[in-house]
Protein backbone atom coordinates (compact mmCIF):
# COMPACT_ATOMS: atom_id res chain seq x y z
CA UNK A 1 0.00 0.00 0.00
CA UNK A 2 1.36 3.22 -0.80
CA UNK A 3 0.01 6.23 1.38
CA UNK A 4 1.75 9.10 -0.29
CA UNK A 5 -0.24 8.55 -4.00
CA UNK A 6 -4.09 7.66 -3.20
CA UNK A 7 -7.26 9.32 -3.35
CA UNK A 8 -8.96 10.81 -0.16
CA UNK A 9 -11.27 7.72 0.14
CA UNK A 10 -7.87 5.22 -0.61
CA UNK A 11 -6.26 6.98 2.67
CA UNK A 12 -9.52 6.71 4.69
CA UNK A 13 -9.70 2.84 3.76
CA UNK A 14 -5.94 3.05 4.83
CA UNK A 15 -6.23 4.26 7.77
CA UNK A 16 -8.86 2.40 8.37
CA UNK A 17 -6.70 -1.22 7.88
CA UNK A 18 -3.64 0.61 9.77
CA UNK A 19 -5.92 2.14 12.42
CA UNK A 20 -8.44 -0.43 12.96
CA UNK A 21 -8.08 -3.48 11.85
CA UNK A 22 -4.21 -4.27 12.11
CA UNK A 23 -4.23 -2.88 16.02
CA UNK A 24 -7.14 -5.78 16.13
CA UNK A 25 -4.59 -8.73 15.57
CA UNK A 26 -5.60 -9.08 11.99
CA UNK A 27 -2.32 -10.00 10.76
CA UNK A 28 -2.78 -11.94 7.14
CA UNK A 29 -1.37 -9.60 4.18
CA UNK A 30 -3.72 -10.88 2.00
CA UNK A 31 -6.79 -10.39 3.89
CA UNK A 32 -5.76 -6.73 4.95
CA UNK A 33 -4.96 -5.92 1.43
CA UNK A 34 -8.17 -6.99 0.18
CA UNK A 35 -10.39 -4.75 2.73
CA UNK A 36 -7.75 -1.97 1.24
CA UNK A 37 -8.69 -2.79 -2.04
CA UNK A 38 -12.70 -3.43 -1.93
CA UNK A 39 -14.76 -0.14 -1.58
CA UNK A 40 -16.40 -0.53 1.56
CA UNK A 41 -17.63 2.65 0.95
CA UNK A 42 -19.91 1.25 -2.15
CA UNK A 43 -21.87 -1.19 -0.04
CA UNK A 44 -22.62 0.95 2.56
CA UNK A 45 -26.54 2.85 2.35
CA UNK A 46 -26.06 6.02 0.61
CA UNK A 47 -27.06 8.71 3.59
CA UNK A 48 -24.33 6.79 5.79
CA UNK A 49 -21.48 6.36 3.24
CA UNK A 50 -19.56 9.62 5.74
CA UNK A 51 -19.65 6.21 8.50
CA UNK A 52 -17.96 3.57 5.83
CA UNK A 53 -14.35 3.83 7.34
CA UNK A 54 -15.90 3.81 11.14
CA UNK A 55 -15.54 1.41 13.78
CA UNK A 56 -18.61 0.67 14.60
CA UNK A 57 -22.22 -1.76 12.75
CA UNK A 58 -24.32 0.25 10.66
CA UNK A 59 -28.02 -0.53 10.13
CA UNK A 60 -28.83 -1.72 7.13
CA UNK A 61 -31.65 0.84 6.22
CA UNK A 62 -32.43 0.34 2.58
CA UNK A 63 -34.93 2.96 0.57
CA UNK A 64 -36.12 4.09 3.87
CA UNK A 65 -37.31 0.55 5.06
CA UNK A 66 -34.88 -1.13 8.31
CA UNK A 67 -34.18 -4.54 7.75
CA UNK A 68 -33.05 -4.99 11.19
CA UNK A 69 -30.12 -5.99 9.90
CA UNK A 70 -26.54 -4.22 10.50
CA UNK A 71 -23.02 -3.89 8.19
CA UNK A 72 -20.66 -5.80 11.06
CA UNK A 73 -17.59 -3.34 11.90
CA UNK A 74 -14.91 -3.48 9.49
CA UNK A 75 -11.99 -5.13 12.59
CA UNK A 76 -14.76 -7.99 12.84
CA UNK A 77 -15.41 -8.51 8.78
CA UNK A 78 -11.97 -8.61 8.32
CA UNK A 79 -11.07 -10.68 11.47
CA UNK A 80 -13.61 -13.31 10.69
CA UNK A 81 -12.23 -13.50 7.17
CA UNK A 82 -8.47 -14.25 8.28
CA UNK A 83 -10.06 -16.87 11.15
CA UNK A 84 -11.43 -18.61 7.91
CA UNK A 85 -8.04 -19.57 6.76
CA UNK A 86 -8.64 -19.52 3.29
CA UNK A 87 -6.42 -20.73 -0.05
CA UNK A 88 -6.73 -19.58 -3.36
CA UNK A 89 -8.87 -22.39 -5.07
CA UNK A 90 -11.44 -23.04 -1.94
CA UNK A 91 -15.22 -22.52 -2.57
CA UNK A 92 -17.38 -20.94 0.65
CA UNK A 93 -20.36 -20.60 2.05
CA UNK A 94 -21.57 -17.61 3.12
CA UNK A 95 -25.05 -17.34 5.82
CA UNK A 96 -26.17 -13.93 5.47
CA UNK A 97 -25.31 -11.71 3.20
CA UNK A 98 -26.23 -8.58 4.17
CA UNK A 99 -24.91 -5.67 2.31
CA UNK A 100 -22.54 -8.31 0.27
CA UNK A 101 -19.67 -6.41 1.56
CA UNK A 102 -18.31 -9.75 3.63
CA UNK A 103 -18.66 -11.70 0.81
CA UNK A 104 -16.64 -9.12 -1.45
CA UNK A 105 -14.01 -9.47 0.69
CA UNK A 106 -14.31 -13.38 0.76
CA UNK A 107 -14.28 -13.06 -2.85
CA UNK A 108 -10.68 -11.81 -2.79
CA UNK A 109 -9.14 -14.58 -1.08
CA UNK A 110 -10.97 -17.66 -2.54
CA UNK A 111 -11.96 -19.21 -5.70
CA UNK A 112 -15.99 -18.92 -5.07
CA UNK A 113 -18.37 -18.05 -2.48
CA UNK A 114 -22.09 -18.81 -2.52
CA UNK A 115 -23.89 -16.47 -0.14
CA UNK A 116 -27.38 -17.28 1.01
CA UNK A 117 -29.37 -14.09 2.17
CA UNK A 118 -32.78 -14.47 3.75
CA UNK A 119 -34.34 -11.09 3.01
CA UNK A 120 -35.27 -10.39 -0.61
CA UNK A 121 -34.78 -6.68 -0.03
CA UNK A 122 -31.06 -6.78 1.23
CA UNK A 123 -30.09 -9.99 -1.28
CA UNK A 124 -31.06 -7.02 -4.07
CA UNK A 125 -29.12 -4.56 -2.04
CA UNK A 126 -26.02 -7.20 -2.35
CA UNK A 127 -26.46 -7.48 -5.86
CA UNK A 128 -26.42 -4.11 -6.67
CA UNK A 129 -23.36 -3.59 -4.60
CA UNK A 130 -21.64 -6.43 -5.79
CA UNK A 131 -21.70 -5.55 -9.26
CA UNK A 132 -20.79 -1.99 -8.91
CA UNK A 133 -17.50 -3.12 -7.84
CA UNK A 134 -17.16 -5.77 -10.31
CA UNK A 135 -17.75 -8.99 -7.97
CA UNK A 136 -17.77 -11.84 -10.46
CA UNK A 137 -17.11 -15.02 -8.22
CA UNK A 138 -19.87 -14.47 -5.66
CA UNK A 139 -23.21 -15.94 -6.48
CA UNK A 140 -25.96 -14.94 -4.62
CA UNK A 141 -29.71 -16.88 -3.47
CA UNK A 142 -32.04 -16.44 -1.49
CA UNK A 143 -33.67 -18.45 1.25
CA UNK A 144 -33.54 -19.92 4.99
CA UNK A 145 -29.87 -21.52 5.16
CA UNK A 146 -29.76 -21.52 9.22
CA UNK A 147 -29.95 -25.23 9.06
CA UNK A 148 -27.75 -25.49 6.34
CA UNK A 149 -28.36 -25.21 2.03
CA UNK A 150 -28.79 -28.16 -0.27
CA UNK A 151 -25.80 -30.92 -0.60
CA UNK A 152 -23.06 -29.34 -1.30
CA UNK A 153 -19.91 -29.54 0.21
CA UNK A 154 -17.53 -26.63 0.91
CA UNK A 155 -14.31 -25.72 1.65
CA UNK A 156 -15.35 -22.99 4.17
CA UNK A 157 -18.34 -22.17 5.85
CA UNK A 158 -18.77 -18.55 7.64
CA UNK A 159 -22.05 -17.30 9.04
CA UNK A 160 -22.34 -13.92 9.82
CA UNK A 161 -25.37 -13.77 12.21
CA UNK A 162 -24.55 -15.47 15.98
CA UNK A 163 -26.59 -18.34 16.50
CA UNK A 164 -27.36 -20.41 20.11
CA UNK A 165 -26.00 -23.59 18.67
CA UNK A 166 -24.26 -24.62 15.33
CA UNK A 167 -26.54 -27.25 13.66
CA UNK A 168 -25.43 -30.69 12.83
CA UNK A 169 -26.47 -30.14 8.61
CA UNK A 170 -23.78 -27.55 8.70
CA UNK A 171 -21.33 -28.75 9.90
CA UNK A 172 -21.70 -32.05 7.55
CA UNK A 173 -21.74 -29.45 4.65
CA UNK A 174 -18.21 -28.90 5.36
CA UNK A 175 -15.35 -30.91 3.20
CA UNK A 176 -12.48 -32.71 5.21
CA UNK A 177 -10.05 -30.21 6.37
CA UNK A 178 -12.85 -27.68 5.77
CA UNK A 179 -12.94 -24.66 8.34
CA UNK A 180 -16.20 -23.23 9.62
CA UNK A 181 -16.22 -19.60 11.38
CA UNK A 182 -19.16 -19.05 13.93
CA UNK A 183 -20.40 -16.86 16.72
CA UNK A 184 -22.21 -19.17 18.81
CA UNK A 185 -24.23 -18.27 22.28
CA UNK A 186 -26.26 -15.62 23.88
CA UNK A 187 -26.41 -12.04 24.55
CA UNK A 188 -24.41 -10.04 26.01
CA UNK A 189 -21.34 -12.38 25.51
CA UNK A 190 -20.66 -14.59 22.11
CA UNK A 191 -17.94 -16.89 21.55
CA UNK A 192 -16.35 -17.10 17.71
CA UNK A 193 -15.32 -20.53 16.85
CA UNK A 194 -13.70 -22.53 14.59
CA UNK A 195 -15.23 -25.85 13.64
CA UNK A 196 -12.62 -28.05 11.54
CA UNK A 197 -14.04 -31.44 9.70
CA UNK A 198 -10.92 -33.71 10.54
CA UNK A 199 -12.40 -36.63 9.01
CA UNK A 200 -15.86 -37.88 7.68
CA UNK A 201 -17.17 -38.02 11.58
CA UNK A 202 -14.87 -35.68 13.36
CA UNK A 203 -14.53 -32.16 14.10
CA UNK A 204 -12.29 -30.07 16.07
CA UNK A 205 -13.28 -26.60 17.49
CA UNK A 206 -10.98 -23.67 18.58
CA UNK A 207 -12.49 -21.55 20.38
CA UNK A 208 -11.10 -17.83 18.89
CA UNK A 209 -12.59 -14.67 20.80
CA UNK A 210 -15.83 -13.13 22.27
CA UNK A 211 -17.57 -10.59 21.20
CA UNK A 212 -21.77 -9.54 20.32
CA UNK A 213 -23.24 -9.91 16.82
CA UNK A 214 -27.59 -10.10 16.42
CA UNK A 215 -28.54 -13.32 15.93
CA UNK A 216 -28.54 -14.74 12.78
CA UNK A 217 -33.08 -15.02 11.52
CA UNK A 218 -34.18 -18.81 11.16
CA UNK A 219 -31.86 -19.76 14.85
CA UNK A 220 -35.38 -19.80 16.58
CA UNK A 221 -36.09 -22.90 15.17
CA UNK A 222 -33.02 -24.70 15.37
CA UNK A 223 -33.25 -27.94 18.06
CA UNK A 224 -29.17 -28.80 16.86
CA UNK A 225 -27.06 -28.67 19.95
CA UNK A 226 -23.33 -27.68 19.99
Amino acid sequence: MNVNDITDADRARFNMVEQQIRPWNVQDERVLQAVFDMPRERFVPPHLRALAFADTELPLVIDGVDTRETMLSPKVEAKLAEELRLQPTDCVLEIGTGSGYQAALLSRLCQQVTSIELESRLSAFAQANLARSQVANVALETGDAHAGWGTAEYDAILITGSVPSVPDALKYQLAVGGRMVAIVGHSPIMTVCRITRTSAANFDTAYLFDTYVKPLRGTARSRFKF
